[in-house]
């Protein structure tokens, strides 16, 4: 089940009428929404998007028939049990290109960014940034990882030479393991202006 699946069914499942919706299918042969609705002394639209939601992910059978020339639906449970399984391997088969760690960054002059500094004065904990303009302008904290505070912290400054990310990778003695989390932060502050590469 992919995360939009899985979003639908768990957004429905954990509602209060849930089991009670999934009762009555069970125990009727088909019902209609209206039916169950009536039943259930809940409001039809209710009951139709749940119903709707069910059949999108293939557990009811929704079937059209016709009563004095009006169409509706009619619904059955198609499986007796439900198993929500996500496969996050799928997460894992973008591998970082390599020639990303070649990429030379520094700070951005005038970016307006601030760091926070850690207790032991060793990393950063986090940074701050300042989004849109005017009245409009939110600050924007994002709490770091232990390796990419290390790695921000030895980030070149302004008026210094662009360095590799690899080359800072090694001078804040970081492993491997965490090469995905440091692009994942240097993306984010490319993004948001806080570096530059050159």
């Amino acid at each position: 089940m992919d995360f939009k699946k899985a979003a639908i069914l768990g957004s429905y499942i954990s509602k209060d009428y849930a089991e009670p919706l999934f009762k009555l299918l069970a125990t009727y042969h088909n019902i209609s929404a209206s039916e169950a609705a009536s039943r259930l002394n809940m409001h039809i639209r209710t009951v139709q998007d749940f119903m709707e939601a069910m059949a999108s992910l293939d557990i009811l059978e929704k079937v059209e028939v016709y009563e004095k020339k009006r169409p509706y639906f009619r619904y059955s449970l198609k499986k007796q049990k439900i198993i929500m399984e996500i496969d996050l391997e799928t997460l894992f088969d973008n591998p970082q290109p390599l020639n990303g760690f070649a990429r030379k960054i520094r700070e951005k002059k005038n970016a307006g960014a601030r760091f926070s500094i850690a207790r032991n004065n060793q990393y950063f904990s986090s940074v701050a940034i300042w989004i849109g303009e005017g009245r409009q302008r939110k600050e924007r904290k994002i709490s770091l990882t232990t390796s990419q505070g290390k790695f921000l912290y030895c980030l070149p400054f302004p008026s210094a030479e662009t360095q590799s990310i690899s080359e800072i990778m090694k001078k804040a003695e970081i492993d491997q393991e965490h090469a995905s989390e440091i692009l994942d932060i240097v993306n984010v502050l490319l993004e948001y202006g806080v570096i530059e590469s050159k």
